[in-house]
């Protein structure tokens, strides 16, 4: 039972280390164009996000995949940026009408990536385990806890700016994800790959 806890707790720390703020920065645009009556909208992408982190790691704890890690670290700001500016650009316009969107295969892929920025670590943490695939669900929960608390914390922020200071979603989307373009500006600066 130990194990489950340092497994679940690991994934907790791994979204909410304000060291390794780009997981973080990646949920705030995910969450951002919504508002709390979107949450089960907002749970899906996040859900699929770290089924794509799940899946990325899973294929490297097993020997399946090899990334170049300076890659990877390039594409992570990368993924952040493009969702920044496809939210600067819809202002928090969103299709409700279409049940499966290109974001749901986006918020995966990008899972995807961001998992393989991970793989090494997990790797070395969980390598020798005999049952990996069990620590690294458990390690998804976790993920999956960190990430529900984000959101929460982001659609509670948007209800507050957008009903008590009356931003407009479009005003909210826009200033939030162009804070985040000035963050993550510097991030792909440092993890050039050219």
């Amino acid at each position: 039972m130990s194990n489950f806890f340092f497994n679940v707790k690991y994934g907790l720390n791994h979204v909410l280390d304000i060291n390794g703020y780009d997981h973080l920065l990646f949920l705030v645009l995910l969450a951002v164009p919504y508002i709390f009556k979107d949450w089960k909208r907002v749970l899906v992408f996040v859900s699929l996000f770290t089924l794509g982190h799940t899946l990325s790691l899973v294929l490297a704890a097993y020997d399946m995949v090899s990334v170049d890690e300076k890659l990877v670290e390039f594409l992570i700001p990368i993924t952040i940026f493009v969702a920044a500016i496809y939210n600067v650009f819809t202002g928090g316009v969103e299709d409700k009408n279409k049940k499966i969107s290109v974001l749901f295969f986006t918020a995966l892929a990008f899972g995807i990536i961001h998992g393989l920025g991970f793989a090494r670590e997990f790797t070395m943490v969980f390598g020798d385990e005999s049952n990996k695939l069990l620590a690294l669900l458990e390690f998804a929960l976790g993920i999956e806890l960190a990430q529900v608390i984000i959101v929460f914390v982001i659609l509670f922020l948007g209800f507050l700016f957008q009903t008590i200071f009356r931003f407009s979603k479009r005003d909210w989307v826009i200033v939030i994800s162009s804070m985040v373009i000035g963050l993550v500006i510097p991030i792909l600066f440092e993890n050039s790959i050219f």
